[in-house]
């Protein structure tokens, strides 16, 4: 009977040194957040914010692991275990949201969007909030609208001085039906594919080229596998920090505070990282050899796109297209 209480004893103790007390939950809640890309990348930022952001405001209660370069599955697959609740959160662009969220597809419209500025007044003012809520019956959180960042052209080709040097590119394209529709309307051969499989693709020859913003570009080094780059700024790419919505709903409701308020101050350092890229990335690339088309008409991009703008009307009604484009 003496083993058995100092056995019992023993354990006790052991468990109190672990962080463990009978009756009350583990003191610390582990979760884990993803993102696409590798390296040091606005991404990065925007989810090692969020995990520090986190720790601290729940004094430890809640710990985050952050993951990188598509080590849990590329941003399509991780959306899919947010929503299925294999996995608590991730960040990911606005490449696979319309799988998710068909009313998400209207943001990824190219020149929606006339600058940064009004890509994020039009984020963070009331229809970027509204449309935050169509994810809540999607089984997903969606906590704040993050930043990928205007999305330009590479290839390995030759130089797109106008759009119709574009026609039969074969152009690695996100798993986003509005990109692919777009694309396809400057002539180009949208190729799909996760990211995860880009920089390999372009090594290879598989796909001539790709179009991403200036810091994944960079971050990613496409300057070893692409020669030329025009600053077309065709599309705003959106990021935003997800989580599983049955979890974020057994949350306190002062837990559900932290998450949100995270997210924010996560975003503003991801977005803060976009502009010091946007800063620097042009003249460290062209140092690398790229060969850069500064000056762009916008005018003739839009101009070889007016049937598919056309459809677009449709699609999502010239109203609600008008209503973001006006936005100020």
């Amino acid at each position: 009977m003496k083993g058995f209480r100092l056995t019992a004893l023993v354990l006790s103790l052991s468990g109190l040194a672990m962080g463990f007390v009978p009756g009350v939950a583990s003191a610390q809640t582990m979760m884990r957040i993803s993102i696409s890309t590798a390296g040091d990348s606005h991404q990065k930022v925007a989810i090692d914010t969020m995990a520090k952001e986190v720790e601290q405001r729940s004094n430890g209660r809640y710990k985050i692991q952050a993951f990188y370069a598509s080590s849990l599955g590329g941003e399509r697959e991780a959306t899919e275990s947010v929503q299925m609740g294999t996995q608590e959160l991730t960040w990911t662009s606005s490449g696979p949201l319309p799988n998710f969220v068909p009313e998400a597809k209207i943001i990824d419209v190219p020149f929606l969007f006339r600058d940064y500025a009004h890509a994020r007044a039009v984020l963070d003012g009331p229809i970027g909030q509204e449309l935050l809520t169509k994810f809540d019956s999607k089984g997903i959180k969606a906590l704040a609208w993050g930043e990928n960042g205007f999305r330009h052209m590479t290839n390995s080709k030759r130089p797109i001085n106008a759009p119709e040097d574009l026609k039969g590119l074969k152009m690695r394209t996100m798993e986003n039906p509005v990109h692919i529709q777009a694309y396809k309307g400057f002539g180009i051969i949208p190729t799909p594919m996760a990211f995860g499989e880009v920089f390999t693709a372009l090594q290879q020859g598989t796909v001539d080229g790709q179009e991403n913003p200036l810091s994944v570009i960079s971050s990613n080094k496409f300057d070893q596998v692409q020669k030329y780059m025009t600053l077309t700024g065709h599309v705003y790419s959106a990021g935003i920090f997800l989580m599983n919505k049955a979890l974020f709903d057994k949350l306190p409701e002062a837990d559900k505070k932290i998450f949100l308020d995270s997210a924010k101050v996560a975003a503003k350092a991801n977005r803060d990282r976009v502009d010091q890229d946007e800063k620097t990335a042009v003249a460290d690339l062209r140092s690398k050899g790229m060969q850069i088309v500064e000056n762009v008409d916008k005018t003739k991009y839009q101009a070889a796109l007016a049937p598919v703008f056309a459809d677009f009307d449709k699609q999502f009604g010239k109203a609600n297209l008008d209503k973001i484009k006006n936005y100020k």
